[in-house]
């Protein structure tokens, strides 16, 4: 079993980006994570349901965040982070990695979490992350966001739950393939299920290549949300809500 976790975005100015996802989509922040000093960056964690929104920012020159931002010319989405719903589970995913030659970027193993991060670039979109929590638990405790701590922060009132991701490209019957492979999913119509949603490739059209450009969210208020993204400039001419570089499509509850 494998199931979307977490998303994360890169952002130039960590406290607009904040601002403006916690304003427009009316959700909390909930968990900071001094470890990601380590990188270079700062970052701020806000729940999605029982799931994750994270937002990174360099705050060192050289950082593979950094190199990201001014790869894709500016702020945008990141990782898809998935949990894996046992040690072997995960264990097993990076073995199919390994097996397409798709390189790991950053491992960690503890005793209560593993990491495994696999290199955007042969990936071809984002970093994938196969996390594994020792207390199984899909949605509850989350070392990412420091346990369970979590859980008085999750607001569902107008944005209730992640649906999706949308991860863009130039050649996305290959991408598709190789995020089937390695997740262990089937994949049909560009698209892959996962536990509790759904990964969909499609063409790049927005001159930033390859990556994740879009979030599918399940809320309670489009219309609040999309005034709010209107007035904080984060609305786009189509009417799609467009924050951190990142296009949120909007499906009613």
């Amino acid at each position: 079993m494998i199931q979307l976790r977490q998303i994360c975005l890169v952002a130039q100015n960590l406290t607009e980006t904040i601002d403006d996802l916690t304003d427009i989509l009316g959700i909390n922040t909930c968990f900071i994570d001094p470890g990601v000093e380590y990188f270079g960056l700062n970052n701020t964690l806000m729940p999605i349901g029982r799931n994750f929104l994270e937002v990174v920012a360099p705050i060192k020159d050289d950082t593979a965040a950094g190199r990201y931002l001014q790869r894709r010319g500016g702020d945008g989405g990141y990782m898809v982070i998935c949990q894996a719903g046992s040690l072997k589970d995960q264990q097993m995913h990076r073995q199919r990695a390994l097996d397409q030659g798709i390189r790991i970027a950053h491992e960690s193993e503890r005793a209560n979490w593993n990491i495994c991060q696999l290199h955007p670039q042969d990936m071809m979109s984002a970093f994938l992350e196969i996390d594994w929590d020792s207390e199984d638990d899909l949605s509850g405790n989350w070392e990412p966001a420091g346990g369970s701590g979590w859980i008085d922060d999750i607001k569902q009132d107008v944005t209730v739950d992640y649906l999706g991701v949308e991860l863009q490209g130039e050649n996305i019957d290959t991408m598709q393939r190789k995020w089937a492979d390695v997740l262990g999913v089937a994949s049909k119509n560009n698209a892959i299920k996962l536990n509790n949603s759904t990964i969909r490739f499609v063409k790049a059209k927005d001159g930033r290549g390859d990556g994740l450009g879009g979030i599918d969210l399940q809320v309670k208020d489009v219309s609040g949300i999309k005034s709010r993204a209107e007035k904080r400039g984060c609305l786009d001419p189509k009417g799609i809500v467009t924050i951190c570089g990142t296009r949120f499509y909007l499906h009613t509850a």
